[in-house]
């Protein structure tokens, strides 16, 4: 991590949860007197570099814009941005209301490649070529429960899946050595289910009450993780679903290799290699 001393990284919903376990540097959120708590704690727990709060709309662009002129003013520009913030609302796809809906996307989708546009044309303009853009997804984002509260904000986590492919691809195309990366959680213990079902403590408190959830600072320590990878060294993984789906491919291949390798052929109209 020494390399990053000095440098400045941009934690979005920092003020709590997840946010604020990773958030020691540039912290938004909307709740400036929760940001300017954690600066405090911080300050008084005798943490290395600087922590500072900034109050940001992030469904609203102009404010998104205005922050980072006021990180470039202050503290030259953005090194490594961490996107976040998130929000989910109740809304079903049959019965919610178009007000929480556009609220996700704003929040979720839009917000994140407004910040992601904004942070790489600040390294752009410094001439960073080895900053990092860290979005922290959800497994919401790679399968759909069955739970219609939960659709649209998983469509939602979706499309940060595909943004976080297509900024890798964009990158390269780019010829930058800037990385991306996509940290998706399972069940995490924050203050994620009290918001979503605020009027309905018993419905907010059921998700952990029957597994053992992740906390906050488990998904601070992949984000540290991966910020401490040398140049040299690519971290990947995949989701559960896609473990399972290549292991059950691996046992029928060996179960019935005669009969694979011809569906096989036969869906890819390839001839069989031998």
């Amino acid at each position: 991590m020494d390399r990053w001393r000095g440098r400045v990284a941009l934690v979005t919903g920092a003020s709590v949860g997840i946010g604020a376990a990773i958030a020691k540097v540039v912290g938004c959120a909307r709740d400036i007197e929760k940001l300017q708590k954690l600066a405090a704690e911080c300050q008084s727990a005798g943490h290395s570099g600087v922590f500072v709060p900034y109050k940001c709309d992030l469904s609203n662009e102009e404010e998104i814009v205005s922050m980072f002129s006021a990180i470039k003013s202050q503290h030259k520009g953005v090194d490594v941005c961490i996107n976040n913030a998130g929000v989910a609302h109740p809304d079903p796809l049959l019965t919610g209301k178009t007000s929480g809906w556009k609220n996700m996307l704003d929040v979720n989708v839009l917000g994140l490649c407004v910040c992601t546009r904004e942070a790489y044309q600040s390294m752009k303009e410094r001439n960073v070529d080895d900053g990092h853009i860290i979005n922290i997804n959800s497994m919401s984002g790679h399968r759909v429960v069955q739970n219609p509260d939960s659709h649209f904000y998983s469509s939602t986590k979706y499309a940060v899946t595909a943004l976080t492919e297509g900024l890798r691809q964009e990158l390269r195309e780019a010829k930058t050595h800037i990385r991306a990366t996509c940290i998706s959680p399972g069940l995490v213990e924050t203050e994620f289910f009290q918001r979503l079902y605020s009027d309905n403590p018993e419905k907010a408190a059921a998700p952990l009450s029957t597994l053992k959830p992740l906390e906050a600072i488990d998904i601070a320590n992949s984000v540290t993780y991966v910020l401490s990878a040398p140049p040299h060294v690519q971290v990947c993984g995949f989701p559960p679903h896609v473990i399972l789906m290549w292991c059950s491919i691996t046992v029928a291949y060996y179960m019935f290799q005669p009969l694979l390798l011809l569906c096989c052929c036969i869906i890819s109209n390839l001839p069989i290699m031998r």
